[in-house]
């Protein structure tokens, strides 16, 4: 029998067929944040056992777009698009877990397979959807510029139906683009049992970090955010809200292996 190669389904005689290269994967992109502040109790709903919510304005979370081109160090994906670039709108709330803050992607939705899978492996509850983003030019008069006045629209929607949609204006420059999604990321990576008898043959707490970080300037400004009502969503949990503010920024990072930081007990193990 020949030994099966990839780094994820389906494993094949040469990987070529994978759904997703393996690490190291290296992020070139746009990010469209807006905060808002919610109340504490719908956010600690979203908080599994063992993590609490923040200490410090526990209602605050963010909405965040980001238009990205992703690729593996061969590079490869680069010269064929479709396999590099996508979309990818997530919920970020704050929480806490022995002691320390971390940021965690409560809900997210993509829309390109091989980012789903990639969630997978990283604990992002990713779903597909539809997104859009108004692209920033340097020239004509088609797309705001990155300056004062720019105004930038978003939207996501699933299934066919709108789930948000936001607007930004630019105002002027700003240090930090907010402080919600300012720690590091602790998702859960979880996997019913094949039984289908409620327990988990996967369960655990994982923290992950970017490095060789390269970030542009960060552009601050109004923003207007609309929530809709959706039968397939929970969004919507998080109205009322008041908008905290409005960022942009181009980013660069690179990401590779996190750390288990708990796991439940397996109960399938003997």
């Amino acid at each position: 029998m020949a030994e099966l190669k990839g780094f994820m389904y389906p494993r094949t005689p040469t990987g070529a067929a994978g759904i997703l290269p393996g690490p190291p994967w290296h992020y070139s992109g746009e990010m469209l944040t807006i905060e808002f502040r919610t109340d504490p109790t719908a956010v600690a709903e979203l908080l599994p056992a063992p993590l609490e919510p923040a200490p410090d304005d526990p209602g605050a979370v963010a909405l965040i777009w980001a238009d990205w081109q992703s690729c593996s160090d061969s590079l490869e994906e680069l010269l064929d698009p479709a396999r590099a670039q996508y979309k990818e709108v997530f919920l970020v709330v704050r929480c806490q877990y022995r002691g320390q803050t971390y940021s965690r992607a409560a809900y997210i939705w993509v829309d390109k397979d091989f980012a789903m899978a990639r969630g997978v492996v990283q604990g992002y509850p990713k779903k597909l959807s539809e997104i859009w983003m108004t692209r920033p030019v340097s020239v004509g008069r088609a797309g705001p510029r990155l300056e004062p006045g720019g105004r930038f629209g978003a939207t996501v929607s699933t299934w066919g139906r709108r789930i948000a949609d936001a607007v930004f204006t630019i105002i002027g420059t700003a240090e930090q683009p907010g402080f919600v999604n300012a720690h590091p990321m602790l998702h859960s990576r979880q996997m019913p049992a094949i039984e289908m008898d409620g327990r988990d043959s996967l369960d655990e707490l994982v923290t992950m970090r970017g490095f060789d970080a390269e970030l542009g300037p960060v552009y601050a400004g109004d923003a207007e955010l609309q929530i809709h009502d959706n039968p397939t969503e929970e969004l919507d949990r998080l109205k009322p809200f008041e908008i905290i503010g409005g960022y942009y920024r181009q980013v660069g990072n690179s990401m590779a292996a996190g750390t288990t930081v708990w796991a439940a007990p397996n109960p399938m193990a003997q």
